[in-house]
């Protein structure tokens, strides 16, 4: 037997929210870089171009995502979302890459900063913007289990922890007069936003390699069979994987094999209901096996021996 949860809630009005507020950011710390001449306010403001392609794609992906399932995709359409992270992990490499290159030149090229203080208060108000929708869109991740918001919200704090040591550099270059300063910092953000886009492409190839459940989850799942012992009940060939948002579950039932197929069928019912309940996302698929017949323990592996 196999049952899906109800249709999710459709994401794509956080996508629409992150794309106005990278544009906002855009805007903010362009006009920072242009009053300061600042090589640290500019990578600051270069990757809030990367914001916003990747607000763009996980536009595109999320509603592809919210597609039902069809003929030529019988499992849905949820896996897109891995697409859509991977790419924003690569965009933010090719910025670590242009920030790296303009810091360096800016070393060879020392220049004197200025307007400083007006150019800080623009990078200030943009990154209390991304602080705000970095919020929003985490908690709108991790309670629809959506890896693309997920993954647009860490870049965007990614982002503002990044600003906050763009602003406290450049004040510092501001307050000393030590040019060489401002390329420096360009460079260690360079550094931290290559770590932020690895860490987004192994997840996203971890998602479409269709790895399982993280072991809590796991462990949870298993405490949930485990109540129906009592019954006389026995389970193996647990599965999970994930494709975006929707979890797939697996397992075989063992039951006694003098039950009737009406008593058998309550049960898994009852079993499957009681996995929804802790994973409303879930796509759940059981197995009914006599638990006398050796045969049923055939099957345990993925690949059935012959």
């Amino acid at each position: 037997m196999t049952h899906s949860s109800a249709a999710p809630t459709d994401l794509r009005r956080y996508a629409l929210i992150s794309i106005a507020a990278a544009v906002a950011t855009i805007l903010l710390k362009g006009i920072a870089w242009a009053l300061t001449g600042s090589v640290g306010l500019l990578s600051d403001a270069i990757e809030s171009f990367v914001n916003l392609a990747g607000a763009l794609m996980a536009l595109w992906m999320l509603s592809i995502a919210a597609q039902p399932a069809d003929a030529g995709h019988p499992y849905g359409h949820d896996k897109a979302e891995y697409f859509s992270s991977a790419f924003e992990g690569f965009l933010i490499v090719v910025a670590a890459a242009s920030i790296g290159y303009t810091a360096i030149d800016r070393l060879l090229h020392p220049r004197q900063l200025e307007a400083l203080g007006a150019g800080l208060l623009a990078s200030i108000v943009a990154s209390a913007v991304n602080f705000g929708v970095a919020r929003v869109l985490l908690r709108a991740g991790i309670a629809h289990r959506s890896i693309t918001l997920e993954a647009d919200a860490r870049h965007l704090m990614t982002d503002v922890w990044t600003s906050v040591g763009v602003i406290g550099g450049v004040a510092v270059v501001w307050l000393t007069g030590l040019t060489w300063l401002d390329p420096v910092i360009a460079l260690v953000v360079a550094a931290n936003i290559i770590r932020t886009g690895w860490q987004l492409v192994a997840r996203s190839a971890s998602g479409l390699m269709d790895a399982g459940l993280p072991p809590p989850e796991l462990r949870h799942l298993e405490t949930t069979l485990a109540s129906f012992h009592c019954e006389g009940i026995r389970f193996h060939a647990l599965r999970t994987r994930q494709a975006g948002r929707r979890i797939f579950v697996s397992v075989h039932v063992l039951v006694p094999g003098a039950w009737s197929v009406k008593k058998a069928h309550d049960c898994s019912e009852r079993i499957e209901a009681a996995l929804r309940a802790q994973m409303p996302t879930a796509h759940i698929s059981t197995h009914l096996e006599p638990i006398e017949d050796p045969v049923s323990m055939a099957d345990e592996p993925l690949d059935r021996p012959d």
